[in-house]
């Protein structure tokens, strides 16, 4: 008797060519040149087959970069933030990987088609916030949490604002491209930042 087919293992499949088609051409052509006939045509698909998953080709590519960070997480080896009573290495380690990232055609591309739309569109711009940028920011966050309790930091440090000390310059350089991002910069902006933060014995 022939197996009945599996439809969810079908629609995920499916899913993930569009995902990849998605990144695959947003890097090859830019955003403005991306389109969902475009996408459907490399995923192998049906134009109705997005339109039934998502509304635009931005919501298409906000999963496709959600899906990559997955990926780059998972490829790293390691969940969350790495706590090793380190501060200063779990930061440097964190950052460094940031850069790296930021340096890879893989994910700079998608990364500035969505900030970009994300600065004309404003209800794409606080999803890409809300389910990309909040999380990560929130992993540091929650390290700095840990090591104000362990007594390492001040205990009046504003760690939203400790956050965005150490992202922001990173986030500075590479969207305007200012100079280049290297593990010398992430390292240098860890131990300014720490040298403000750091509880004085």
């Amino acid at each position: 008797m022939a197996k009945t087919p599996d439809a969810s293992r079908r629609s995920d499949r499916s899913r993930r060519a569009i995902l990849d088609a998605a990144l695959a051409l947003v890097g090859e052509a830019g955003y403005d040149k991306l389109t969902i006939e475009a996408i459907a045509a490399r995923a192998g698909v049906g134009k109705q087959t997005i339109y039934r998953w998502w509304p635009s080709k931005a919501a298409v590519l906000l999963d496709a970069s959600l899906a990559l960070a997955g990926d780059a997480e998972s490829e790293g080896g390691w969940e969350g933030f790495p706590d090793t009573g380190d501060l200063a290495a779990d930061l440097k380690h964190v950052l460094r990987a940031t850069v790296d990232q930021f340096n890879d055609a893989k994910y700079e591309a998608p990364a500035r088609a969505l900030t970009a739309a994300g600065a004309t569109d404003p209800a794409l711009g606080a999803e890409f916030t809300a389910k990309l940028l909040e999380p990560q920011l929130a992993l540091y966050e929650a390290r700095l949490r840990s090591a104000r309790e362990a007594g390492q930091l001040a205990e009046d440090t504003d760690l939203r604002l400790a956050v965005e000390m150490l992202v922001g310059p990173l986030t500075y350089r590479w969207l305007l491209r200012t100079a280049p991002l290297t593990h010398a910069f992430a390292d240098a902006l860890v131990d300014r930042v720490l040298g403000g933060i750091a509880k004085v014995a």
